[in-house]
C-alpha cells in the first residue's frame, strides 16, 4: 500500500493486558471495576477504542472468566463515557510443553487449551463492538509457551465472530498472519471492512525496526484498515510511526509501563501523551461515533 500520513487517526487503549505485569506497577488494574475505571480514564482522556483482557482480582493473574468480562463491560456501558469496546479472544490457546528431554504431556501450569465456542463465549455474553483474533501461532519469549493458533481454530472463531455480528480484529505478529487473514477474508469469514492491528516488537514476532514495520504496512491491503504498536519504551515512537506510515495507533498498560524513564504511567497519562504527539504531527484524533462509522460498528445489546 502506498505510505502516506493519516490525517484523521483513532487511537486505541489497551488497559491490563495478559502478560505477567500486575506485580510490576500499582497502575495495572486487576479486578473488573479497576479495568473498567481505567478504560472509562482513557476514553475521556481521548481513547476511542478500548481493548480489554481480564484478571483474576485476587492475584491479577490473566484469565478468561465469562462474568469479569460482563463486569467490565456492563461498568463501561453504564458509565457516562463513551467508548468503542474492543474484547480480547486471544485467551485460550496457551500451550506450555514439558522439558525439552520429555516435551509431551504439555505443563499443567499455564496450560489453558479451550474450544472455539470457549474461547469467543465471553463475546457472545457481551456483545462488543470489536473482537480480537491473533491469526497465526508463535512463539512467546517464555522458554516453552507457544500460543497456539491453528488454522482450524481460526477459522471455526473468526466464523462464530461473524455469526455474532461483531467485528473482527486481525492481530498480526508477523507476515504470515496477514496472509492468512487474507485467506480468511477470501473464504468470506472476516467481513468488510477489515480491521488489523500490527503488533510490533513482541519477541518472537516481528521486530520493531522500521523496515520490518514497512515491511508489515505493505502486506496490509489499500481496503483495510490498520492500526499499530510497539512495545515498551519504543511504544511513543511507533505513535509517530504509525501515523506517518498511514495508519493508527494504540497505547495503554498492555503494552508499557512507563511515561518516561523511571516514572509509572496510567492508561490516561499514555493516551494524553499519544494524543499530544498526534495533534502535534498536524492530524485530528477520532471520537467513538466517528470511529463507528469508520468501521461500520454495531452497538449490540449484551445477551
Amino acid at each position: 500500500m502506498p505510505l502516506e500520513m493519516n490525517r484523521e487517526v483513532f487511537i486505541t487503549c489497551a488497559v491490563t493486558g495478559s502478560g505477567g505485569t500486575q506485580d510490576r506497577s500499582e497502575h495495572v488494574p486487576r479486578s473488573p471495576r479497576e479495568i473498567a475505571d481505567a478504560a472509562i480514564e482513557a476514553a475521556r482522556a481521548g481513547a476511542a477504542i478500548v481493548h480489554c483482557h481480564v484478571r483474576d482480582p485476587e492475584t491479577g493473574q490473566p484469565g478468561r472468566d465469562v462474568g469479569h468480562f460482563r463486569e467490565v463491560t456492563e461498568r463501561i456501558r453504564d458509565s457516562e463515557v463513551d467508548v468503542v469496546v474492543n474484547l480480547t479472544a486471544g485467551m485460550g490457546g496457551d500451550l506450555v510443553l514439558g522439558s525439552t528431554d520429555r516435551p509431551l504431556p504439555p505443563a499443567d501450569a499455564g496450560t489453558d487449551m479451550a474450544s472455539a465456542e470457549e474461547r469467543v463465549a465471553h463475546v457472545a455474553e457481551c456483545r462488543p463492538e470489536i473482537c480480537t483474533l491473533d491469526c497465526g501461532t508463535m512463539n512467546f519469549a517464555e522458554a516453552d509457551y507457544i500460543m497456539v493458533n491453528t488454522p482450524g481454530m481460526l477459522r471455526a472463531m473468526a466464523g462464530l465472530m461473524q455469526e455474532l455480528g461483531v467485528r473482527v480484529e486481525v492481530e498480526a505478529f508477523e507476515t504470515g498472519h496477514l496472509w492468512f487473514a487474507k485467506q480468511l477474508v477470501r473464504e468470506g469469514l472476516i467481513d468488510a471492512p477489515v480491521m488489523v492491528q500490527l503488533c510490533m516488537g513482541i519477541p518472537w514476532g516481528a521486530p520493531d525496526d522500521l523496515n520490518t514495520f514497512l515491511a508489515m504496512v505493505n502486506n496490509v491491503p489499500d481496503d483495510w484498515v490498520f492500526s499499530a504498536f510497539s512495545i515498551s519504551r519504543n511504544e511513543m515512537p511507533y505513535v509517530a510511526a504509525a501515523v506517518l506510515a498511514g495508519g493508527n495507533v494504540r497505547v495503554g498498560l498492555e503494552d508499557n509501563l512507563y511515561l518516561e524513564r523511571g516514572v509509572l504511567a496510567t492508561n490516561a497519562q499514555l493516551v494524553e501523551k499519544a494524543r499530544r504527539i498526534v495533534e502535534n504531527m498536524g492530524a485530528r484524533v477520532l471520537g467513538p461515533g466517528e470511529v463507528r462509522e469508520k468501521l461500520q460498528l454495531t452497538k449490540h445489546a449484551p445477551r
